[in-house]
């Protein structure tokens, strides 16, 4: 017998890939259920060779539901993840709703997958930032071995970070830049087409952005919350995939080919790593793949034990929707839930 899940927000970016990706791994459904707002109330979304029409959010019963794959943003996530929890769905919530709540695991399953044991607390486990995920994708086996002091990140994040209104704003200034027609931003504080932004999510005190304080909290959370990190986030015109520079400090040393040759053996991570023209990777060929890639590994002379790397991941699917999956995997694998039918 297998499990009853629900996908909400199943008609954005990251709700479409959820339900590809459960297909794509064969995730040992019985039955799928399709989640939106009113507005999106009988909207056709794919789910392998099925069509599933939409039902809305507001008034399903969750009672007889497995697992909610939540992808509906943060408001929507406060006010119903608790609700549907409370009605014995695990939820798996992609926004930063959770995240920082004590009481609420924050999973990468390649980085801390005992963490998920307290999901019973709230019956709620979060997803992180896309940037982070693959960020502690690739840290997690270097720390593991010379263990990280200090961690700088410039991120270099594609549009589909803002949703499909950010993918929609560059394919619109992109033409409109060769047709001369008038420029226009909506979603972004700049103009995007052929420019980049050193601006994601809104701004704090310290002049920081919520997205780089994200990465900071994120990667402490889940890693080691004595490692230093300070981030720069920046939105590129990319359409899919995520890009880093990472400039790492270690307390024990640790030298480029021993870096390669962990993290060659490490889970969910992928070195692609010649120095020749072309072997590196780049977004472009990050896209619709499930690893972190990464590339350009060397020492940095600067500090005692640095290193430099380029990381590179599909925003939509490690960033999001197959870290939820996984995330679903990890519960169904350890025995920590059993489908309600079943149990029945």
């Amino acid at each position: 017998m297998g499990f009853k899940i629900a996908v909400a927000g199943a008609t954005g970016n990251v709700g479409r890939e959820m339900l590809n990706i459960l297909e794509e791994r064969g995730f040992p459904v019985d039955e799928v259920v399709a989640l939106a707002s009113a507005r999106s109330q009988g909207t056709e979304v794919s789910f392998g060779d099925k069509t599933l029409k939409v039902k809305n959010l507001e008034n399903y019963d969750f009672s007889d539901t497995d697992i909610c794959l939540m992808s509906a943003g943060g408001a929507v996530s406060l006010k119903w993840s608790p609700k549907i929890a409370a009605q014995g769905c695990v939820v798996i919530d992609n926004s930063s709703a959770w995240r920082y709540d004590q009481d609420v695991p924050l999973i990468v399953p390649e980085v801390n997958p005992d963490a998920i044991a307290m999901f019973t607390r709230r019956n709620i486990i979060a997803n992180p930032n896309c940037s982070t995920a693959q960020l502690v994708v690739a840290l997690k086996p270097l720390h593991d071995f010379a263990k990280i002091k200090r961690v700088v990140v410039s991120t270099y994040q594609s549009v589909s970070g803002a949703g499909k209104d950010g993918m929609d704003e560059l394919f619109n200034q992109t033409r409109a830049v060769f047709v001369a027609d008038p420029m226009e931003s909506k979603k972004f504080t700049k103009r995007i087409a052929f420019n980049v932004i050193p601006h994601i999510d809104s701004f704090m005190e310290d002049g920081y952005t919520k997205e780089e304080w994200k990465v900071l909290a994120e990667t402490k959370k889940m890693l080691d919350p004595k490692i230093k990190v300070t981030c720069t986030a920046v939105r590129v015109p990319v359409f899919i995939g995520h890009s880093e520079s990472v400039n790492i400090e270690f307390e024990n040393e640790i030298t480029a080919d021993q870096a390669r040759d962990i993290l060659r053996e490490a889970p969910g991570c992928l070195v692609v790593d010649k120095h020749e023209n072309g072997g590196y990777m780049t977004p472009y060929e990050c896209a619709g793949e499930d690893a972190t890639y990464i590339s350009r590994i060397r020492e940095d002379a600067t500090v005692e034990n640095g290193l430099n790397i380029w990381v590179v991941s599909d925003n939509l699917r490690k960033g999001a929707a197959l870290n939820a999956i996984q995330i679903a995997e990890l519960l169904v694998n350890r025995g920590l839930i059993t489908a309600k039918k079943k149990a029945a």
